[in-house]
């Protein structure tokens, strides 16, 4: 249980940085970071699909692209516009929302009793193998199909016609 509360601990202080830090490549950084103390999460949770999927797709994909992405344009402190007056309210505003959920929502917590869970084999990724082959092979099968006749008409959209040119 002090695992949970530790990681817990880095997930909150990286996501603090995140929203914190100057440098947006800085700010990739940390959410990465984040990202993955969210992926140790769903290891202590049992979840290891989940937490692969978050590995590969935030971590490996998403984020990495949005670092490119940044790196690539070049971001000046000449180049940022100035930001009304009523733009820093309304960030106040949110800001207030959100302090009052939190502490709301950690009163929730105080009060409730932590969730145990029935079948320890929940989040398997050989359960969800099982039940996706088994119980549930024409759906993913049909959409398999769906994805490849969109691949297609994508390329198909995507060349040239040679007689046009």
């Amino acid at each position: 249980m002090s695992t949970f509360y530790f990681i817990a601990f880095l997930s909150i202080f990286f996501s603090i940085l995140v929203i914190s830090a100057k440098n947006p490549v800085h700010s990739i950084l940390y959410l990465i970071l984040t990202f993955f103390t969210f992926t140790i999460h769903y290891i202590l949770l049992n979840a290891q699909f989940l937490a692969i999927v978050n590995f590969i797709v935030y971590m490996g994909a998403i984020l990495v692209l949005f670092l490119y992405t940044l790196m690539l344009i070049n971001l000046n402190k000449e180049s940022e516009p100035v930001k009304p007056f009523m733009i820093k309210i309304a960030g106040v505003f949110g800001g207030g929302i959100l302090a009052v959920a939190i502490a709301s929502s950690l009163k929730l917590v105080a009060t409730s009793n932590p969730v145990v869970l029935q079948n320890p084999d929940l989040g398997l990724v050989k359960n969800l193998g099982k039940v996706l082959f088994n119980e549930f092979l024409l759906p993913f099968e049909v959409s398999s199909v769906l994805l490849l006749s969109a691949m297609v008409g994508a390329v198909l959209l995507a060349t040239k016609d040679p007689k046009t040119t």
